[in-house]
């Protein structure tokens, strides 16, 4: 599908509001990749590759190990795989990316461990949603699949964010129930951001294990971090990684990208960039368009399919989510310019 130039666009054929996928990688991250196109140890022994374990650790306040993958996909699998047995049970949302959008992966990283979906407003668990998906197993009968992992998006599928204490009392509840506890962080940055709390305080510091740290969508190439906060899990997860496919030959090039992110907090200006887009638009878009409160860099709203072409043939390009539904989502380059036209066309519908 084609779009015509909008006024501002940088691209030269739409306003995209489709995805932070699709942004381009931020300057910083070039720069850094052409930095490290020179000859140094091949696969995970360079000198940028020997630094994550250290910047992660100043960080998150503790020391953890730090492992690159290229994929959220594969950041989040090969967590799961360490922290669930292949006979095991993964509970997550109903609309988690590891159930809707990963094609099994987190299955076939695991050997097979099963997934168990709860229900919650704004793609978000609390206590009481996974203690009634624990109720309905008989713990220690060999006849049923046996919890092992919970797992929880920040932000979520639908732009939320938990909180500190959310996000603690679930790991508290972790504890109680003998689970291990891991974090998709896709949108982590986004998440802290909106917060403004340390990023300890979303993590390991509310029992988090193990968190997939996303670059991609915040200005890297190609580049996510596995933190194991349970340093223990990394020995095993490197061998993981090999079998799988994501021990690249040069994988300086994606260390490069994440340290560069997290120079200057970096990773941190470029989500608060997104986020500050994001609630410009909410306010145009008013409570009564609103299908979820915008807390990161997502935005659903109530379209018309008269009103979405209408945006459309504006040079807007955003995702329909369902009838009547879109979303919008900006990134760390969202052109303001681009995001004050959308945001006065969607006054004037």
């Amino acid at each position: 599908m084609s779009f015509p130039a909008g006024p501002g666009s940088l691209y030269g054929f739409a306003m995209r509001f489709f995805s932070d996928n699709a942004a381009p990688a931020c300057p910083q991250v070039i720069a850094a990749i052409a930095g490290a196109n020179r000859l140094d140890t091949a696969y995970d022994g360079d000198a940028w590759s020997l630094r994550l374990n250290s910047a992660f650790s100043d960080l998150f306040e503790r020391e953890v190990e730090a492992l690159w993958v290229s994929t959220g996909t594969a950041a989040n699998s090969l967590a799961l795989a360490a922290l669930c047995p292949s006979h095991g049970a993964i509970l997550c949302h109903s609309q988690a990316h590891i159930q809707v959008d990963e094609c099994g992966a987190p299955e076939f990283y695991t050997g097979g461990a099963k997934l168990l979906l709860g229900e919650g407003e704004g793609a978000k668990l609390d206590p009481d949603i996974v203690k009634g998906l624990l109720g309905g197993i008989r713990r220690g009968d060999v006849h049923q699949v046996q919890p092992a992992v919970l797992s929880i998006t920040n932000a979520t599928e639908y732009g939320r964010v938990y909180t500190a204490d959310e996000t603690a009392a679930l790991g508290a509840l972790c504890r109680g129930e003998g689970l291990r506890f891991h974090l998709d962080g896709a949108r982590f940055a986004n998440a802290v951001a909106h917060l403004g709390c340390a990023p300890a305080d979303l993590t390991w510091k509310a029992g988090v294990d193990a968190l997939s740290f996303g670059f991609t969508k915040n200005g890297g190439l190609s580049a996510e971090c596995l933190v194991f906060f349970d340093t223990e899990l990394a020995a095993a997860t490197r061998y993981r990684r090999k079998r799988a496919g994501h021990l690249l030959s040069k994988g300086r090039f994606l260390a490069a990208q994440i340290l560069a992110m997290l120079e200057g907090d970096l990773w941190l200006a470029n989500a608060h960039t997104a986020n500050a887009a994001a609630a410009r638009l909410a306010e145009a878009a008013g409570p009564a368009r609103l299908l979820q409160p915008v807390e990161a860099n997502e935005m659903f709203v109530r379209v018309s399919e008269a009103e979405a072409a209408a945006l459309r043939a504006q040079g807007f390009d955003f995702y329909d989510w369902g009838p009547g539904e879109a979303r919008l989502v900006t990134s760390w380059d969202s052109v303001p310019t681009d995001v004050d036209a959308l945001a006065a066309a969607i006054r004037a519908l």
